[in-house]
């Protein structure tokens, strides 16, 4: 998948996720409840039943508000102002289940909202809120043993940098010194950071509820951050795998097999990612074969049997997408490379476009096929 491929994929899929799901009913139902996602005490945002959000800043010295998700024509919720100097306003119709970013237009700036917890995305943190999703059990926070989540700073020559990654190791990791796992490379889209998959993903949250249910087998997640250089917004153009290949195979990779117990080979390694982080799995499982064994691209791309073709062969090929994006091509990607001999998966989710309940859902399909060959 090229750099230009992947700014048109990411344009079409910011517009669909700014679309709004389609309610048989024009009534909207009035069991507003806050935001999960809400600061502590803050009442607004909320969400009804239906996915509709309803907003209400206090801006008295203001003369408009705007809020960027929603249709709006296009241009988000409008919000009212009111004699108590409170804008007001509700989406005119229900969002897509799961996590969106947004903000707000404050007479032409923008702001964060301040009812919200913020999470980095779209190259700035952002303001988060949560749809309740018909399927949010696989990653609810539930009363079952978890793993840990840590922060490592690791030496990066190439760069002449301490880089950052964050490392879970599942529950028991910490009991059992002489077992040793498997890992999984897990990169973020573009416009987010080594926090997303964490935050906005819960991919902590689904691998020990998948462990508790005994539907995979432990293994370490890593999470870095996929960019070396400071590309600013619509800069993806600028962007070279180049420089970030090295920083992970050569640098984060030898780190972790030295600082955590895995299994320090390529059969027991998988690289995943979402979006950007599908172009680099791309590209990286391409240029260095005898570094990673199972492969994941989630809203990134896909493989052909041609450029496969004379390399290590890959023990899972795994690709996924969102209803609303390219279903189409995945499955046709899938089937040619299954017609070719490969292990390949696909998986689509339904109702949902290039947004983190995809990314979810295909963290939850993937990692049971993961390191069982």
């Amino acid at each position: 998948m090229n750099l230009k491929c992947l700014t048109i994929v990411l344009a079409s899929a910011l517009a669909s996720s700014l679309c709004m799901a389609q309610t048989n009913s024009a009534e909207i139902k009035e069991d507003f409840q806050a935001s999960s996602l809400n600061q502590p005490g803050q009442d607004y945002p909320q969400v009804n039943s239906q996915g509709y959000v309803r907003f209400h800043v206090k801006a008295p010295k203001a003369d408009s508000v705007r809020v960027t998700l929603g249709l709006g024509g296009r241009g988000g919720t409008k919000l009212t102002k009111g004699a108590d100097g409170y804008f007001t306003g509700t989406t005119e119709g229900p969002m897509d289940e799961g996590f969106h970013y947004y903000h707000l237009i404050v007479d032409g700036g923008v702001f964060n909202d301040p009812g919200t917890l913020n999470y980095y995305g779209s190259t700035r943190w952002e303001s988060g809120i949560e749809i309740p999703a018909h399927d949010q059990d696989f990653y609810a926070l539930k009363d079952i043993p978890h793993g840990n989540v840590q922060q490592i700073l690791f030496p990066s020559k190439s760069t002449n940098t301490q880089r950052r990654a964050f490392v879970y190791t599942p529950p028991g990791y910490e009991k059992d010194r002489s077992k040793k796992y498997p890992v999984l490379y897990l990169q973020h889209g573009w416009g987010e950071d080594e926090t997303a998959w964490s935050n906005q993903g819960h991919a902590n949250l689904i691998m020990d509820n998948l462990i508790a249910e005994s539907k995979i087998k432990p293994f370490i997640i890593v999470m870095t951050y996929g960019m070396t250089n400071d590309v600013k917004p619509g800069g993806i153009r600028n962007f070279k795998i180049d420089a970030f290949e090295t920083v992970l195979t050569d640098e984060l990779v030898p780190y972790v097999d030295v600082n955590f117990r895995t299994v320090a080979d390529r059969e027991h390694r998988a690289m995943a990612g979402l979006s950007m982080g599908g172009m680099e799995t791309h590209l990286i499982t391409l240029a260095k074969p005898d570094e990673f064994a199972y492969y994941g691209l989630l809203s990134g791309g896909t493989y052909t049997p041609a450029e496969l073709q004379d390399k290590p062969r890959a023990k899972l090929i795994f690709i996924s997408c969102g209803s609303k994006e390219n279903p189409t091509g995945v499955n046709k990607a899938t089937a040619a490379l299954k017609d070719a001999g490969y292990n390949a998966v696909s998986f689509i989710s339904n109702n949902t476009a290039h947004e983190f309940l995809t990314w979810r859902r295909s963290l939850k399909e993937l990692a049971p096929l993961l390191f069982n060959n």
